[in-house]
């Protein structure tokens, strides 16, 4: 017979809930005004409710709210797991295998030496010295130097993507690289740790156990990549012209997510890596529209989410099993595997010095990625709690400096130049009377032309392949077309109004109407990420670009800018 839950259990329950949510949102929105992770403050949330401070000062009170059995630990519990299943169909969906195939050689070099050199590194550590990484038995050695390999060696692609926005690094060349070097680290990461659990969970670890295991999972792997990609594509125009929207394709998502999650879970693997697959297949499809990809990661990411995070804390005690030795090694190898593979890796194919390391630092970021892979090894008894802490604080020491690292790297180095200094009346078009895109960008390159004495085709040429890489849309209705051409002697600003509106496929979603072209010379690898960067922050905070359709006049808009900025 099943016991319901008493209304005791049902008020500390729902309590339990409200302040998880309540508190982690909260400091979640003040972490992000500091310019943090919203991560940072959901833990830091689980820290204040959790056994740490809440259970260390009022014991009674928090075994009422969060009791370590019965029917609210398992509904808790549940709760748990559905969230990060769902936290990474989101990540799933950020992975855009597009961008990597057409990123060629250079992310290839970056991914590779940025996956295998911290794996060496993390496995020989964890070989040779378990118990100074926390691995006090013998049983299991080689799936726990595996999975710590595994922990080292991935990225968080939803951070790292973050990190690039704020420091308007997103659309330029090198942000693309980065971008498709982290989908590669999450879709082998995740597939290298699935082949761990599954080993733990296995009956063995030797013979055909472990065959089975990796082909089962590699399988998976493979046709969700493939035809299972092609599927989802088709199912998803059916579903979009039978069912109500956005509510019909959330609804779809969600249910197959929690599908392809069980099948997983069945195998021997884990929910996450069916979540996660899912999500990289339907969020290849050109047919998943930005505001249902929106509205998903809006749900998850304001509700799943801070429980989620916050609710790692009630689980561990992160004072007590806090240690200094532990966090300092792990965060040293992390650190040093991760920027030194990527860098090289960067630098041998042809990247300068200072963004062959910027990019390093940029994948060094680990985020929720990390807690979430530490949290499943914690569950499935691979690791002790002090190793998970220290896991997590290396997850969030290299978020918070992968930031600054890149900053000083990169945007410092040409703190004085802006984008306006390039630009004159010439190469200034109110209104841009093109319909699409690829119109603007034919008469933004036709203005260039004359003004410069370059060919108009050449410049046309060269922004519109790299528009077709990746879009260059932002957000609040600005986009950036940019492309390097051969024979500039200094950098070329065109700068053009829409008054109607124009779909740029940008990163809100809302149309474009100020559009800045951007040309630099073929030589200088350094000034298209200056400026690009500069661009981006400039217009990051302006709320009033209506104004601009009025100011036809080029010594008029000028001035306006000149005012916004100062």
């Amino acid at each position: 017979m099943v016991q319901a839950l008493t209304s005791h259990e049902l008020v500390g329950l729902l309590l339990a809930l409200g302040l998880l949510l309540a508190v982690a949102r909260v400091l979640g929105e003040l972490a992000k005004a500091l310019g943090q992770p919203a991560v940072l403050g959901e833990l830091l949330a689980g820290l204040l409710l959790g056994q740490s401070i809440f259970g260390r000062f009022a014991p009674e009170a928090f075994g009422w709210i969060f009791p370590s059995a019965g029917g609210p630990k398992v509904f808790l519990d549940s709760l748990g797991i559905l969230a990060v299943t769902l936290f990474l169909l989101v990540s799933g969906m950020e992975v855009n295998l597009e961008t990597l195939w057409r990123q060629g050689r250079v992310a290839l070099s970056v991914s590779l030496w940025g996956m295998l050199f911290p794996f060496a590194c993390g496995f020989l550590a964890a070989w040779t010295f378990p118990r100074l990484l926390g691995h006090e038995s013998s049983e299991h050695l080689l799936v726990f130097a595996l999975f710590f390999a595994t922990a080292l060696a991935i990225s968080a692609l939803p951070v790292i993507a973050k990190t690039l926005m704020d420091l308007g690094l997103y659309r330029t060349d090198l942000g693309m690289v980065v971008i498709a070097a982290a989908v590669v680290d999450d879709l082998f990461g995740w597939v290298i740790f699935a082949i761990v659990l599954g080993l733990l969970n296995g009956e063995a670890v030797e013979g055909l156990a472990v065959g089975r295991t990796v082909l089962t999972i590699l399988g998976f792997a493979l046709f969700m990549l493939t035809l299972g990609r092609w599927l989802l594509h088709q199912l998803l125009r059916w579903v979009q012209n039978h069912s109500s929207w956005p509510g019909g394709v959330i609804g779809f998502t969600l249910a197959l997510t929690l599908f392809f999650a069980a099948f997983t879970e069945w195998i021997g693997v884990h929910t996450v890596f069916g979540a996660f697959l899912f999500g990289v297949a339907l969020g290849d499809s050109s047919r998943l529209r930005e505001q249902t990809r929106d509205t998903l990661d809006r749900f998850i990411s304001f509700f799943f989410a801070p429980i989620f995070f916050a609710g790692i804390g009630i689980q561990v005690d992160f004072f007590g099993n806090f240690d200094l030795l532990l966090v300092l090694t792990i965060l040293t190898i992390a650190i040093f595997g991760k920027v030194i593979g990527c860098g090289l890796g960067g630098r041998l194919s042809g990247l300068p010095w200072n963004q062959a390391w910027a990019v390093g630092f940029g994948m060094n970021s680990r985020g929720a990625m990390e807690i979430i892979l530490g949290l499943l090894a914690l569950q499935a008894g691979l690791i002790t709690q002090r190793m998970f802490v220290a896991l997590v604080v290396m997850a969030l020491v290299t978020s918070l400096i992968s930031g600054p690292m890149m900053k000083r790297l990169l945007i410092q180095k040409g703190k004085g130049r802006r984008f306006f200094h390039y630009l004159n009346g010439k190469t200034f078009c109110n209104p841009l009377t093109g319909r699409d895109k690829w119109e603007v960008i034919g008469q933004l390159s036709a203005k260039v032309g004359a003004a410069y004495r370059l060919d108009p085709r050449a410049v046309e040429a060269v922004v519109v392949e790299r528009e077709k890489t990746m879009s260059t849309g932002l957000t609040k209705g600005v986009a950036i077309p940019h492309g390097r051409l051969a024979g500039l002697k200094e950098p070329v600003v065109a700068l053009g109004f829409s008054r109607m509106g124009i779909d740029f496929n940008s990163l809100d979603g809302s149309p474009v109407y100020l559009v800045v072209m951007i040309l630099t010379p073929l030589e200088d690898a350094d000034a298209q990420i200056h400026l690009l960067a500069e661009v981006a922050r400039t217009f990051k905070s302006l709320h009033n670009l209506g104004e601009v359709a009025e100011l036809t006049d080029f010594g008029e808009f000028l001035a306006w800018l000149k005012a916004q900025v100062e």
